[in-house]
C-alpha cells in the first residue's frame, strides 16, 4: 500500500479519460505528480496530458492488476465505471473515493435513501419497479413529475417528464433498466452546488456555493459566488458538509441542490468527483477543484477554497460550442479551456470560458449577457 502523504513523482491513477480527467492530470503535474490513465478510449482528454495510459474495459481483472501495479493511489473522474472494478483495485491500492462512495452515487434509489437516512431532504420520491407502482406513485406525489432511470442517466438522458396519465405507460416503456425513480416536481427558485474536498483525516475545505443554469438538461452557465441569502448559502454549506462526512469521504464532491420558492433546500444529486460547475475554479481561485480532488486523495494539507475573484463559466456545446472556439480565443476577459476531443457530436461538452470580476462585483443579468456577448 502507499504511504501518505504521496511523495513526489508518486503515480496518481485515474479511471476514465474525459475531461475531468484532464484537468485532474494538469493540477496532478503542478503538484508534482505523474498520472496513469486507465480509459476504454484511444486519445482521451485526459490521456493526451498524462504520463502513461491503459486501454482497457472497466472489468478485465488482467488490466486492472498491471494498472494497479502502475500506480500509488486511484481515484476516478465519471460515475459510469464498474464499481466491481474498483474493489479489485482497492485490494491492492487505496481507492479514493472509496468504491462504497461510489455505489451509493451510481444508484439514484441508494443516493436517495442514503441522503434522507443522513437527515438530508430531497424532493420526494419513489422506486418503481411495475406500471401499476408508476399510477401509484403518482396518485401520491402528483403531476407534474420526473421518472428517472436508477442508473447511467446524466445531462438529460434517461429520463422523461410526466405531465398528464397519458404519459406514464409510454415513459415506463421507453425508460429502462428498471426499477426506475420517480421524482415529484421542485417549483424550484434556482439550482446550487457546492463542491467540497475531504481528507482522510476528516479535514474539510468547501468552494462557495454557486448558481447553475441549465438549457436543455446540460449546465450553461455557472455564476459563482450565488445570488442567494445569506441563510440559505449556509444550509448548502452544511448540506455538503453534512453529506461529505456522512460517507467518510476522502476526495472530492459536488452537491447539487434546488432551492425552493419558500427558500428551502433540497438535494438533487451527488458526485464524487471533480464537477462541471466547479471549473470556475480554475481561474478564480488560487487552489482550484482539481488541485483539491489530487491534494486529498494524496493525503496533502487542503488549502481554504477560497475565491479571489468572482466569476462566470460558460459551456461550449456540441458544433454550435465548438464553432464558438475563434472568438472565445479573441475575445478581452474570456478565459478559455479546449478539452481536446475529435468529436462535436450534439451535446457533447468541448470546452468552457471563464470571465473573472473583481470579488464583490458579479453583475447582474444584462451585465453577464454584456460579458459573454462576444460568444452570442
Amino acid at each position: 500500500m502507499a504511504n501518505f502523504p504521496l511523495p513526489p513523482n508518486a503515480t496518481v491513477g485515474l479511471v476514465g479519460g474525459g475531461q475531468l480527467g484532464r484537468m485532474s492530470a494538469l493540477a496532478a503535474a503542478r503538484l508534482g505528480y505523474r498520472c496513469h490513465i486507465l480509459t476504454r478510449e484511444t486519445d482521451s482528454p485526459a490521456a493526451q496530458v498524462s504520463h502513461a495510459v491503459t486501454i482497457s474495459d472497466y472489468h478485465d481483472p488482467v488490466s486492472l492488476r498491471a494498472f494497479a501495479n502502475a500506480v500509488d493511489v486511484i481515484s476516478f473522474e465519471f460515475e459510469n465505471v464498474s464499481a466491481e472494478g474498483l474493489d479489485l483495485l482497492a485490494a491492492m491500492k487505496p481507492v479514493r473515493p472509496a468504491p462504497s462512495v461510489l455505489r451509493i452515487s451510481q444508484d439514484r434509489v441508494a443516493e436517495k435513501s442514503f441522503l434522507n437516512g443522513a437527515g438530508v431532504a430531497t424532493a420526494p420520491w419513489a422506486e418503481v419497479h411495475t406500471l401499476t407502482d408508476l399510477e401509484a406513485s403518482v396518485q401520491r406525489l402528483g403531476l407534474p413529475a420526473v421518472l428517472k432511470t436508477t442508473r447511467l442517466g446524466y445531462d438529460g438522458k434517461g429520463q422523461a417528464m410526466l405531465r398528464a396519465p397519458a404519459d406514464l405507460a409510454p415513459a415506463f416503456e421507453r425508460l429502462s433498466p428498471k426499477p426506475l425513480v420517480l421524482e415529484g416536481f421542485v417549483d424550484f427558485a434556482c439550482e446550487i452546488s457546492v463542491v467540497i474536498a475531504r481528507g482522510a483525516d476528516g479535514t474539510m475545505s468547501a468552494f462557495d456555493t454557486v448558481e447553475n443554469r441549465h438549457s436543455h438538461h446540460i449546465l450553461d452557465l455557472t455564476l459563482a459566488p450565488a445570488r442567494i441569502a445569506p441563510a440559505v448559502d449556509a444550509a448548502a454549506q452544511a448540506i455538503a458538509r453534512r453529506v461529505a462526512e456522512a460517507l467518510d469521504l476522502v476526495g472530492l464532491l459536488a452537491v447539487e441542490m434546488f432551492v425552493d420558492a419558500q427558500g428551502q433546500v433540497l438535494v438533487n444529486e451527488i458526485a464524487p468527483r471533480p464537477h462541471n460547475s466547479g471549473h470556475w475554479t480554475i481561474d478564480a481561485c488560487p487552489a482550484s477543484q482539481f488541485e483539491l480532488h489530487i491534494r486529498s486523495i494524496a493525503g496533502l494539507p487542503l488549502p481554504p477554497a477560497v475565491r479571489h475573484s468572482d466569476a462566470v463559466m460558460k459551456n461550449l456545446i456540441g458544433p454550435e460550442g465548438l464553432a464558438l472556439w475563434p472568438k472565445a480565443l479573441a475575445a478581452p476577459g474570456l478565459i478559455p479551456h479546449l478539452y481536446g476531443k475529435d468529436g462535436a457530436t450534439p451535446g457533447r461538452k468541448m470546452g468552457h470560458v471563464t470571465r473573472l470580476f473583481p470579488r464583490g462585483a458579479l453583475p447582474g443579468d444584462l451585465g453577464i449577457e454584456d460579458a459573454l456577448r462576444a460568444l452570442a
